[in-house]
């Protein structure tokens, strides 16, 4: 095994009713998790999305409906899916953008949390983008000199995911642990804190909007000269995962004025004091 690990790592894949974060729903789920012994496990779902599947949707992963209204939902699969992946790190093609946002929208739908606050992203297209730009199905032919048969099956995209991981390790002499992949992995300048890109850290270890004419700007100082702007944010179509990020970030902001008030108040009281005792 290339890959060095201390946590156990979730490779997995999703197929979906569509590509919007916020509306579309998992189909399908499958997931490996490599222990950081090289032991292996396999988990692999039909889900019922509770809303039609679009037929060019179909003609692409080939769930249909039909199979899909016999499938569990993901609400009665949700517990499942949180006991396999654990505490692991996780890890996919284009996983960052698109499919850890909507595994997470799908938890926060059923109100179960799953923490993405501890783990590290390992986003393998990022890393083949930065090295080769090509697509999944030309990176498993280019690294593992092989033809991915049945491509958009998420189990087999799954696996061939983790195997161009492996070769990517190896062709490139990347650092093996799981944290210098996931910073080689990450895309843009700053630390994201909602997956979907929204919202970032900067180089200062500030809270920023990243996207939009707030682009780059604090949370904080829009929060001085536009404060209507949070609150179109919680109403507008972003993911839940996002709302719930900024929400933590403008109650630390509060909250640090708060402190900030409490402190300025104790030395106005405190300068008080002193003139009385002159």
């Amino acid at each position: 095994m290339n890959a060095t690990l201390k946590n156990s790592l979730c490779v997995f894949d999703l197929e979906t009713t569509g590509l919007q974060v916020t509306k579309d729903r998992i189909v399908q789920i499958a997931a490996l998790k490599i222990h950081p012994n090289g032991k292996q496990e396999e988990l692999n779902l039909v889900v019922n999305p509770e809303m039609k599947i679009p037929q060019e949707v179909i003609d692409i992963h080939g769930i249909t409906n039909e199979l899909a209204l016999k499938s569990p939902t993901f609400r009665e699969l949700a517990e499942e899916i949180k006991a396999f992946f654990g505490d692991s790190d996780l890890a996919g093609y284009n996983s960052n953008k698109f499919d850890i946002p909507v595994l997470a929208e799908e938890f926060l739908r059923v109100g179960i949390a799953f923490d993405l606050t501890q783990r590290a992203f390992i986003d393998v297209q990022n890393i083949f983008h930065k090295m080769e730009q090509r697509t999944l199905v030309a990176a498993y032919k280019f690294y593992c000199k092989k033809n991915l048969e049945n491509a958009h099956d998420a189990m087999n995209d799954t696996r061939a995911t983790w195997e161009v991981l492996e070769k990517q390790i190896e062709k490139y002499k990347l650092k093996s642990d799981v944290l210098s992949l996931a910073e080689l992995s990450r895309a843009g300048n700053h630390k994201i804190l909602d997956m979907a890109g929204r919202i970032a850290i900067n180089s200062k270890g500030q809270v920023i909007y990243n996207f939009g004419k707030h682009n780059g700007k604090t949370i904080a100082s829009v929060a001085q000269t536009e404060p209507g702007y949070y609150g179109w944010m919680l109403e507008a179509d972003f993911p839940l995962y996002t709302k719930s990020v900024l929400r933590k970030a403008m109650e630390e902001i509060k909250e640090k004025r708060r402190e900030k008030e409490a402190n300025n108040m104790k030395n106005k009281l405190n300068d008080l004091q002193k003139k009385f005792k002159k």
